[in-house]
């Protein structure tokens, strides 16, 4: 099983998509966007948020490879965004820590 960070780095999308989720990172906040998209009350750790995150993203990937008119573009963005800030927040946490 690939580590969070080579399945992060691994993900291949359109470029639409992906460039739409570099620009809105900067606006990303966990406790917001986090709690909206996962639906939950308590916020997961990142790891478990981000294991979280890409499922989700997955299935949505599906859901638009296979032109499913229940497909948001939107959505995918959404989560790719939080995938991105969480990955930012992990790698932050990682180096405050050592």
């Amino acid at each position: 099983m690939l580590d969070l960070q080579t399945r992060i780095a691994t993900l291949e999308r359109p470029q639409l998509l992906a460039r739409a989720a570099r620009f809105g990172v900067d606006d990303y906040r966990r406790d917001t966007h986090l709690r909206r998209i996962l639906g939950c009350e308590r916020l997961p750790k990142h790891g478990a948020a981000l294991m979280q995150l890409l499922d989700r993203e997955a299935e949505l990937d599906q859901l638009r490879r296979s032109k499913s008119g229940d497909y948001r573009p939107a959505r995918q963005v959404e989560v790719l965004i939080a995938i991105l800030g969480e990955a930012q927040l992990m790698r932050a946490t990682a180096l405050n820590v050592v």
